[in-house]
């Protein structure tokens, strides 16, 4: 059986810090313990619950020999939910999400087969018989579709779940997975709504320990599925009865839950205990979180006016390393939003300059302004 869930290891990854309270999404109120320094705190000991309770769930989904699709695109989480997932070979999303992955899913089909075929042709020799142009042409193909489809070859047909990390970012996905109806289990930070998600738990989706202590728990109980459905397939063969697997413990909690009330008053008895610990690891976070670095002088990068940089400070990038973080697709869609009269901006070349001067670059950067027309290479 798992390690069981306890709320001293999530208080120590973190799990507890929610976002600003001004960004806080009303439906998350049952889920927040309290508000300290401007940050909503979770309620640890629902998270712990929530948590047992998903992992019961997708222990059975994976043995009953249904894939469950884990989803996060996010720079924090790709690794971790690489690594996690890999170990227990279900499938992942940590590139971007293809539009019309789930409702679409014959066409993704035909492009992990286009991989497939592709692999052939270099195993019978007709790579060979390729020109150079061409063979150049199909390997680019081949390193593309094994980036965004390549953890999911295997996966012939829908999931029977899917695992997702911060429902903001990857709102398409649960869109996709609510019209087919298909369970959408997720770590759900304050910012974010609730209520399209079956499984919810509620946590910080934002900090990597926080991320990897729950894939640990999640990928652990989808580890003891297969074992399960592994001893059965056994047993089934040698003709002998298995004894059924003991259910998971869970984690009694003895919360009431009263919307008049505070979350404060409403709390059981040991969420008392530890307030005075949760409080000083706020204490300890809550400037780091709330306290912003100095703006950088955006306008030192070509292409980039007064009228722009303020339109960046206000999607976030205050700094030039914040802009050297930022892809070229990234900046076009902020432009875009924006108005249309930013959309034309060609900014390819901006993360570029912003590292240069993030690196303290700046006789480089101006050499490579003065070879450069309009900021562009």
């Amino acid at each position: 059986m798992a390690k069981k869930v306890e709320v001293k290891d999530l208080l120590e990854a973190g799990v507890h810090f929610g976002h600003l309270t001004r960004k806080w999404n009303p439906n998350m109120a049952p889920y927040i313990y309290m508000e300290r320094n401007g940050i909503h705190v979770i309620n640890l000991y629902k998270t712990a619950a929530k948590l047992e309770d998903a992992c019961e769930a997708l222990q059975k989904i994976a043995s009953s020999g249904r894939k469950i699709l884990f989803v996060a695109t996010k720079k924090q989480a790709k690794d971790i939910v690489a690594e996690k997932v890999a170990n227990v070979n279900m499938p992942y999303i940590t590139e971007r999400w293809p539009g019309g992955m789930l409702t679409n899913f014959v066409t993704i089909r035909k492009a992990v087969k286009k991989m497939a075929s592709i692999d052939r042709m270099k195993k019978d020799g007709t790579f060979n018989t390729l020109s150079k142009k061409e063979r150049l042409q199909v390997d680019r193909l081949r390193a593309k579709l094994e980036k965004n489809l390549g953890s999911i070859s295997e996966m012939t047909r829908l999931p029977g779940a899917l695992f997702i990390v911060d429902t903001m970012r990857e709102h398409i996905a649960v869109k996709e997975a609510q019209k087919l109806n298909i369970p959408i289990f997720a770590m759900v930070d304050t910012n974010s709504d609730p209520r399209p998600i079956d499984f919810v738990i509620p946590s910080n989706d934002d900090a990597s320990k926080s991320i990897e202590i729950i894939m640990t728990h999640v990928t652990n109980a989808v580890a003891e599925g297969l074992a399960e459905r592994k001893s059965e397939k056994q047993a089934d063969e040698e003709g002998k009865e298995v004894k059924a697997p003991k259910a998971r413990k869970k984690v009694v909690v003895e919360v009431e839950e009263d919307e008049e009330e505070t979350p404060k008053a409403t709390a059981a008895p040991e969420v008392e205990d530890m307030a005075e610990e949760i409080e000083e690891e706020v204490q300890k976070e809550a400037p780091k979180k709330t306290k912003k670095p100095a703006a950088d002088d955006l306008t030192k990068v070509e292409g980039i006016g007064p009228k722009i940089s303020e339109v960046f400070k206000k999607a976030g990038i205050r700094t030039f390393g914040d802009l050297a973080d930022k892809t070229e697709d990234d900046l076009k869609a902020i432009l875009s939003e924006a108005g249309s009269r930013y959309a034309s901006k060609n900014p390819a070349s901006w993360p570029k300059q912003a590292k240069m001067a993030a690196e303290g670059k700046w006789d480089e950067l101006k050499e490579w302004q003065d070879n450069a027309k309009a900021g562009v290479e």
